[in-house]
């Protein structure tokens, strides 16, 4: 196990806590290993009844992947260990949807990545004041994924594409309206909402409920007839050319933010959310994100997007293809194919 990230016991739940505040708990994969093995431990003790996910200190929830260890394996060894993070980490993100105990995840700071696969698939998800949610992967060249074909497909309208192509952060009120969380509460009311849960996991509802308070207005709501209207088209160069020829100052915003965004993974992540939409099970969308996941770690993008963003913090990384026209039909069609029957994504 690592001290990465923290188990124990309190009353009548199982508490998990990430411990990596250096880099606002950015999973690794020992954690996920770690969090893995605990989950299936408690899964069979009579004695856990509730699983709680939070952060033990620091500023966030959960970042994301550990995106240095990901670019170093694109660059280094072919991909191989980063196809290996993918495939278990997208093992316990389908281990926590399917768990047969209710999972409270508390998404307070920053939740993003592979935060939002730690914290989608749990039955109660508490977000407060301090959450800033986003899945801005398609920024460094990758798409999100952990499930984010799954959850941003069903959410309001077109609301989920227009977080998938931008990577638009929003903020616990944001979440609350959209349905990516479940209550709103203070922060300074976790605490006691833990305390409560541990001691009376049954109860996990109407504790919550107590606890909630009147989330702020929620700046999306406004949003949303336009994100309709703008990201209303499966197809990436409609949505640029719906921008483009609308004049309004959010428009011209979100049009800005896309020109810094991959072409490749915009539109890898428009037909993720398509075929994550159809999706009969949640493993069957993770089979689905496993096969991008493999092909995209070693495009161009991903190193490169990793490079401008993360390592030289220039912002001006080049793409490749460096436009939307430029990534064809049959290039997605290859990253969505099938992988051998050996390497298909399969869950726990």
């Amino acid at each position: 196990m690592t001290d990465e990230v923290l188990f124990r016991v309190e009353g009548k739940a199982g508490i998990i806590s990430l411990n990596k505040p250096s880099t606002i708990h950015a999973l690794t994969l020992d954690m996920v290993h770690a969090m893995t093995a605990q989950l299936q431990a408690w899964a069979k003790d009579d004695a856990v009844a509730a699983i709680i996910v939070d952060h033990a200190e620091g500023r966030g929830f959960c970042s994301g992947g550990d995106i240095a260890f990901l670019r170093n394996s694109a660059l280094n060894d072919g991909g191989v260990s980063g196809r290996q993070f993918f495939h278990d980490e997208y093992q316990l993100n389908h281990l926590m949807m399917d768990y047969p105990k209710p999972i409270v995840a508390f998404m307070d700071g920053i939740t993003m990545g592979g935060g939002v696969g730690i914290s989608q698939p749990a039955r109660f998800r508490v977000a407060t004041e301090n959450t800033r949610f986003a899945m801005p992967e398609t920024g460094i060249g990758l798409f999100p994924d952990v499930g984010g074909g799954w959850y941003l497909s069903r959410l309001e309208g077109r609301v989920g594409r227009y977080l998938a192509l931008t990577g638009a952060r929003i903020d616990g009120a944001d979440c609350f309206a959209v349905g990516l969380a479940t209550h709103y509460l203070p922060a300074e009311a976790l605490a006691e909402a833990k305390s409560r849960i541990a001691e009376d996991p049954e109860r996990i509802e109407g504790i919550l409920g107590q606890l909630a308070v009147k989330a702020p207005e929620a700046k999306i709501v406004d949003n949303i007839p336009a994100i309709n209207r703008l990201f209303a088209s499966d197809r990436f160069e409609d949505v640029l050319a719906l921008l483009d020829a609308d004049e309004s100052p959010w428009a011209m915003k979100e049009r800005a933010a896309l020109n810094t965004k991959s072409p490749q993974t915009c539109k890898v992540s428009l037909r993720q959310l398509a075929e994550g939409e159809k999706a009969a099970t949640f493993a069957d969308n993770m089979v689905i994100e496993y096969r991008i996941a493999s092909r995209v770690l070693t495009r161009p993008d991903f190193a490169e997007g990793v490079r401008a963003v993360i390592v030289d913090k220039d912002n001006a990384p080049q793409w490749d293809p460096a436009t939307p026209e430029g990534v064809t039909d049959a290039l997605i069609d290859a990253i969505f194919a099938p992988l051998p029957a050996n390497e298909e994504w399969k869950p726990l």
